[in-house]
């Protein structure tokens, strides 16, 4: 069980789970997904949180959209074939992070969120789902997705409340330029 439900620049991460060319037109309310996503890049690329990308099988799906390949500039993402994002290659680079929180977004909810999400709980992460960062092919699937990341203890935020948690107060350039981007 979390420890801790507040979210600190210096110990959280932005995970974005497969959001790929090939997978992108299928999804329910992709467009709203990766506005989201560009939101939390821009803001946490600010911030200097770091960010990590997964790409499944991009031979098959295509790599990273454009929209979002653009504001990441040169993250390679980790590319993988398994449905999990959890393996040794991330485990290593969140370890070497040192941070412990985890914001995750990303393709399918149901499916590679879902399983990474299980596996990054059961190796001791604080996962925080961005609901409004995530989507399946069909609402009741994303639902499915969210609810089991739930039920296994995973946090449930969205963009904003994410955003405003890591700022913790007005004022500053940063409140001023997460304040531009969310309206």
């Amino acid at each position: 069980m979390m420890k801790n439900f507040k979210l600190k620049k210096e110990d959280t991460l932005l995970l974005i789970i497969d959001i790929q060319e090939r997978l992108v037109p299928a999804m329910f309310q992709g467009d709203k997904v990766i506005n989201n996503n560009k939101i939390l890049i821009t803001a946490l690329k600010e911030m200097n949180i770091p960010i990590i990308h997964t790409e499944q099988y991009p031979r098959g799906l295509g790599r990273t959209i454009a929209d979002l390949g653009e504001i990441l500039g040169a993250e390679k993402p980790l590319e993988k074939i398994v449905f999990s994002a959890f393996n040794k290659e991330l485990k290593d680079v969140l370890i070497a992070s040192g941070r412990i929180n985890i914001l995750l977004t990303g393709m399918e909810s149901h499916v590679c969120v879902y399983q990474t999400a299980r596996d990054l709980i059961q190796n001791g992460f604080n996962v925080f789902l961005v609901s409004d960062g995530v989507t399946s092919r069909t609402k009741e699937n994303y639902q499915v997705g969210v609810n089991l990341i739930k039920d296994m203890g995973g946090i449930i935020t969205s963009t904003e409340v994410a955003l405003f948690d890591l700022l913790e107060a007005a004022g500053s350039d940063e409140f001023k330029m997460v304040s531009k981007l969310v309206k």
